[in-house]
């Protein structure tokens, strides 16, 4: 038999599931400010894991594939327990920005204070009632406004468990990535829970691909861990690449943009990833990709100015392997588990 747990002041039992709100914070305005999470506990002893999105709040495509998971009919834990968090960042979606109300980054802000700034303190009540009450997590991000990323998990691949994590969860590209100071990450992994950060998508969008593809990394973990039973997949699984360098591409000049790359894109070294030209077509310049890779990320506005970041290159020993695995994870877009929608 599964142990009860506690998040904020609600106990929940095993064999239940339960809606809660953590209150956060008072606003001047004398509003409460209140984390949704939703608590799947088994019957069954296993696993915590945590799944969070929009700690960004302008990153959406989070909420939107815990919205799916949570609704799938045949959705079902079999051991451990399971806190869904949709939003962390309430006041962020609210005002589809990707910081607090005091201007800071949510995701710099851990491990937090109860008696700090009002990131500091979501931040110490996500990291205290959360994070640190799981074994594992799986963080949901997308790219920042106007940039777009093509779907990767992002993890410290030192770690063998949070490698065969990261590769279970199924996309073409793995990026070694450092913990970062003030991230939740960080702050996590100090209290042994092991976290995948998934990017995909564009700020303030919805992306069918990255969202069921994150959808399916979820479920494929959840399997690996044994918190649900094991599923046939229908379509081939997608092994994986791991990069341990990436670079982003910076413009050489000002102007308009014409893409000749997009994402997911292999690209040789010298290869022309878009062309920069003046309004008036005076002059126009060719963005050459400095080392061959394929692209995880790029700009999407067609306006740049001289050092501005554009595309964002992972670069790999065998490169084209790695496009045709991008492009089965394109050909496996229809959905292997059962999607509910509104």
């Amino acid at each position: 038999m599964a142990a009860g747990i506690q998040i904020g002041d609600t106990f929940v039992k095993p064999g239940t599931r339960v809606k809660l709100e953590l209150p956060a914070a008072r606003l001047y305005t004398d509003t409460e400010i209140s984390i949704p999470v939703e608590v799947i506990n088994a019957r069954k002893a296993g696993p915590v894991m945590f799944i969070s999105a929009a700690i960004h709040g302008d990153e959406l495509n989070g909420i939107e594939i815990i919205r799916r998971l949570l609704q799938m009919k045949s959705f079902k834990l079999i051991k451990g327990t399971l806190l869904a968090v949709p939003i962390v960042n309430v006041y962020g979606v609210l005002n589809q920005t990707r910081y607090m109300p005091d201007r800071r980054d949510l995701n710099r802000s851990f491990p937090g204070s109860p008696k700090g700034s009002l990131s500091g303190r979501l931040a110490h009540l996500f990291l205290t009632q959360i994070a640190q009450k799981c074994d594992y997590g799986i963080d949901l991000h997308t790219g920042a406004i106007h940039r777009s990323n093509f779907p990767q998990i992002r993890a410290d691949l030192s770690d063998p468990e949070t490698t065969e994590m990261a590769r279970v969860f199924g996309v073409p590209l793995l990026l070694n990535s450092v913990l970062r100071d003030g991230s939740l990450r960080e702050s996590a992994s100090q209290s042994g829970t092991k976290v995948l950060l998934y990017e995909a998508g564009e700020a303030l969008r919805f992306d069918e691909l990255s969202i069921q593809t994150g959808l399916k990394g979820i479920l494929n973990v959840l399997s690996y861990l044994g918190m649900i039973r094991k599923r046939k997949q229908r379509t081939k699984a997608v092994e994986p690449f791991i990069a341990y360098n990436s670079a982003w591409i910076r413009a050489d000049s000002s102007g308009m943009v014409r893409d000749i790359k997009k994402l997911g894109d292999y690209v040789k070294k010298g290869e022309v990833l878009a062309e920069i030209s003046s309004p008036t077509g005076t002059f126009s310049n060719s963005l050459i990709a400095p080392k061959s890779g394929v692209i995880i990320g790029k700009q999407n506005i067609p306006l740049v100015q001289e050092g501005d970041a554009m595309f964002h290159v992972a670069i790999f020993e065998t490169p084209s392997d790695v496009a045709q695995h991008i492009e089965q994870l394109q050909d496996n877009v229809v959905p292997e588990y059962e999607v509910v929608r509104d």
